[in-house]
């Protein structure tokens, strides 16, 4: 017999989506790997993409409206710190591989203990700080199991990582003052703008401009235009849109434990789509499991929280980083 409990259908229901969200966000990386752009006018694109269809939603305006002009600012503020998080994993990527980018994000959740308490003005946490040495010897084996080559991806993407932990406890204290669309539609917006400002710099970035440089209002072709719009619409305002929903029927843990599975989808992605296996070696995948475990951890040893900031998913590569 169906099962006729409105409830439990909708919990199973948004088991179902989160997942999928989770799986959708697990790409972002394999397409950043795919599209030929540097990482700054992908970035750009990929910004510009996501705001033109948001502009696209009354809501959106209605809530503008609704803002003051002080707390645009700090949205705007908040969006310059999102588009060069952006900017650095996608670098991340293009001096490394998918994988190396995806675990890099995995360590937010180690600067989170460090800077939340400060930013966000919330109790320091002992169980926090051993997570975060936990992590240390996983970080060692990632850095060791890697050519040479791609130790400045890891470096770049740890910066990313770093930044996302800044920018999600911006927004936890800001959380409840505005619509999660319209925020998104500001961050990204401003940070839009910030690179375009920011653009000039990037061809003086020492031995890594080749990364990062490119000319932002060329048209991509055909192929690049293509997973630039799955990237924005698929992998970004889709599951944003899916996660609002599902988020309101689950518990804590379960988004914290689903959520935390984004980089396992990755790497397993990066696997089976791009054969990245053979440029890593077992120390690396030891550093992975060391790393995430720390990660799985963290919900079962103290009390979960709600992920209560639907922006910091829609504008974060490492979603479960600062819930």
């Amino acid at each position: 017999m169906p099962d006729l409990d409105p409830a439990r259908a909708a919990t199973r229901n948004a088991y179902f989506q989160i997942h999928l969200c989770v799986l959708l966000w697990g790409f972002t990386a394999i397409l950043g790997k795919l599209i030929t752009l540097p990482a700054l006018p992908l970035v750009w694109w990929r910004m510009l993409l996501v705001v033109g269809a948001l502009l696209l939603v009354p809501r959106v305006w209605r809530g503008l409206r609704a803002m003051s002009w002080r707390l645009r600012g700090a949205y705007a503020g908040i969006g310059v710190l999102v588009a060069l998080h952006w900017l650095t994993f996608y670098g991340a990527i293009k001096l490394s591989n998918a994988s190396v980018g995806a675990t890099c994000m995995a360590l937010g959740t180690v600067f989170v203990a460090m800077i939340e308490p400060w930013v966000a003005r919330t109790r320091f946490s002992k169980r926090d700080l051993l997570l975060g040495v936990a992590v240390l010897p996983g970080i060692a084996l990632v850095v060791g199991g890697v050519p040479s080559g791609m130790h400045a991806g890891i470096a770049v993407g740890a910066v990313s990582a770093f930044l996302v932990a800044i920018f999600g406890s911006l927004n936890k204290r800001l959380v409840e003052h505005g619509d999660p669309l319209t925020v998104t539609a500001l961050e990204l917006g401003a940070g839009t703008v910030a690179l375009t400002v920011l653009a000039p710099a990037m061809a003086f970035l020492p031995g890594i401009s080749h990364a990062f440089d490119g000319e932002l209002l060329a048209v991509p072709g055909t192929r690049d235009l293509a997973l630039l719009v799955a990237l924005s619409l698929a992998c970004t305002l889709l599951p944003f849109a899916l996660s609002l929903a599902a988020l309101r029927h689950m518990s804590a843990f379960a988004q914290q434990l689903a959520v935390n599975l984004e980089p396992v989808y990755a790497i397993v992605l990066a696997i089976l789509l791009l054969g990245e296996q053979h440029e890593l070696t077992g120390a690396f995948y030891a550093g992975v499991a060391i790393i995430l475990s720390a990660v799985f951890l963290h919900p079962l040893l103290g009390k979960p929280r709600p992920l209560s900031q639907p922006e910091v998913l829609g504008c974060a590569e490492g979603k479960g980083v600062a819930e």
